[in-house]
């Protein structure tokens, strides 16, 4: 296949991992066109874009309930830092939120990481225990534990800035997002700061109940968990609202609707002394491959939910605790205490150590950012990056607090074209940036979507439905060669499979202009 200075356009492609049809919650079949496997192009035939301008222009559904989408067009080499991707970016399981849900984002990178930058402390806060990117705007929600004061939700309007959108319950935490059906959801808890060997709370009311965000200032309750003081993790799981329980009694819970939940049953595990089979907490939440993951406190497991029953997934090496997930290369990991390593899921018992993080003893929050693979740390807050092989190389510490003996880099998520990291006690949240990455912090709607990316030498924009929707702010990338010995990757990428289907897929060298897109998005193939 070659491509030429002409459009380089692939007619009818349909890409997929996995045969949507094959699932309840989606159309019959019949109703489908053929699904095919990702479509992977070597490098000494796929295009070198250079410095150049370039457009993408491609027809894209993603609709599959259970199913977390990833890259639609990508062209990146991990060792060189080079490349580029257009992806739909879900980041479940981000410790207890759902930080990103179905946010198209289109990023290039040489190499070029950036230096993390203070956005400010929200409120009192000792940290941000959540964070999420909702309908344009990145949410925190916060820790204070002083006496008088409790969690809140704050909204980041750019450089240090944070606008308080109201209390919850009176606990001292908001501790888990989640986007569904459209609103922002967030639950509460009574952390117990002495957890972080810090002094303990004054503020002793009890949380466990999750609220919907209505604007302002205003939240909806949304009904208490049962028996529960936290919420552990909120995450959207074949088009329903799960939660867990942060603290003992375990629980896992799903949403009826008004301020009704259904107890589920407990994922069940070894005890660590008598080997007994034992109901088990379980904390983070993510999605991955049609099934429900989640992490626990107990015994250092992970475990798999597919809607009915829990399937114990392992031990995760000699570990107490799992803490956060993330996709890589079409791959679950997980994320450990208290070897500070983390692990690639590789089938039920079977798990890979995929390395140490320096000398630290817990990997919170991880995400794939513009490519890179990145985690924070316990105890010295910094952010490492994966080098592949079992490397990790470190980013930057985010927190100096003194005379502490933990610090943590608690939790990610991506906004505005960057990755934002909350960190314990300083309760600042810090922003960088690898390469340059545009996105669109809006959910995307189920159904045919025209998409096109466009890169100068000084912007990227992205386009939905002919509309531009996103554009970065302007810098030189005259200086950026992308060229690249990598593959060309339909369907799938660093983020993983695409998940759902392409169609009309166009790679041109040079910038698309507004009207050749909107004449483009005009021309809607039969589907």
């Amino acid at each position: 296949m070659t491509f030429m200075n002409m459009p380089t356009r692939f007619t009818s492609l349909i890409v997929a991992a996995c045969a949507l049809s094959s699932h309840a919650a989606e159309p019959p079949a019949a109703t489908w066109p053929r699904v095919d496997l990702p479509l992977v192009i070597a490098g000494d035939q796929a295009p070198q874009l250079g410095s150049g301008d370039f457009s993408i222009s491609v027809w894209a559904r993603a609709d599959a309930a259970d199913r977390i989408t990833g890259d639609l067009v990508s062209q990146y080499d991990p060792k060189k830092k080079r490349g580029f991707h257009l992806t739909l970016k879900s980041n479940p399981g981000v410790t207890a939120s759902q930080a990103n849900w179905r946010h198209l984002q289109f990023g290039i990178d040489d190499d070029k990481p950036g230096a993390w930058r203070d956005c400010g402390r929200p409120g009192k806060a000792l940290f941000a225990f959540a964070m999420m990117t909702h309908e344009g705007a990145l949410y925190a929600g916060t820790c204070e534990p002083g006496s008088g004061d409790t969690g809140r939700v704050y909204r980041y309007e750019g450089g240090e800035r944070w606008t308080n959108c109201g209390s919850l319950d009176g606990s001292n935490s908001v501790t888990a997002f989640a986007a569904h059906e459209g609103s922002l959801y967030a639950g509460t808890g009574k952390y117990r700061v002495a957890g972080s060997a810090l002094p303990e709370s004054e503020n002793k009311q009890s949380g466990g109940r999750v609220y919907r965000y209505e604007g302002g200032t205003k939240w909806v309750d949304c009904g208490q968990l049962p028996d529960t003081e936290a919420v552990g993790g909120l995450v959207v799981f074949q088009g329903r609202l799960f939660a867990s329980s942060l603290y003992k009694p375990a629980g896992f819970f799903r949403y009826e609707g008004g301020t009704t939940w259904t107890r589920l049953p407990d994922a069940m595990g070894p005890d660590i002394q008598t080997g007994a089979s034992t109901p088990k907490r379980v904390v983070s939440l993510t999605v991955h491959d049609g099934f429900l993951y989640a992490s626990s406190y107990d015994g250092g497991r992970v475990y798999r939910f597919d809607g009915k029953a829990w399937t114990d997934c392992g031990q995760i090496g000699d570990n107490t605790q799992t803490y956060a997930f993330t996709s890589y290369e079409g791959a679950l990991h997980v994320a450990t205490w208290r070897s500070g390593r983390v692990f690639r899921f590789e089938d039920v018992g079977r798990w890979t150590d995929i390395g140490r993080l320096g000398e630290e003893l817990e990997v919170m929050g991880m995400m794939v950012h513009n490519g890179r693979f990145i985690a924070g740390t316990l105890p010295l807050a910094q952010v490492h990056a994966y080098d592949g092989d079992g490397r990790w190389t470190l980013w930057q510490r985010l927190d100096h607090t003194p005379d502490v003996q933990y610090r943590r880099a608690w939790t990610m998520a991506e906004h505005a074209g960057e990755v934002f990291c909350s960190t314990l006690p300083s309760g600042k949240v810090w922003a960088a940036r690898h390469g340059r990455q545009v996105s669109w912090d809006h959910t995307l709607p189920p159904g045919w979507h025209h998409i096109a990316a466009v890169k100068t030498a000084g912007r990227l924009t992205l386009h939905v439905d002919g509309r531009q929707v996103a554009e970065s702010a302007g810098f030189d990338a005259s200086a950026w060669d992308l060229d690249s010995e990598a593959p060309l990757r339909l369907g799938t990428g660093m983020n993983g499979p695409f998940n759902g289907q392409l169609r009309d897929l166009q790679i041109q060298r040079r910038a698309l202009t507004a009207e050749e897109i909107v004449a483009l998005a005009g021309q809607k193939p039969e589907f």
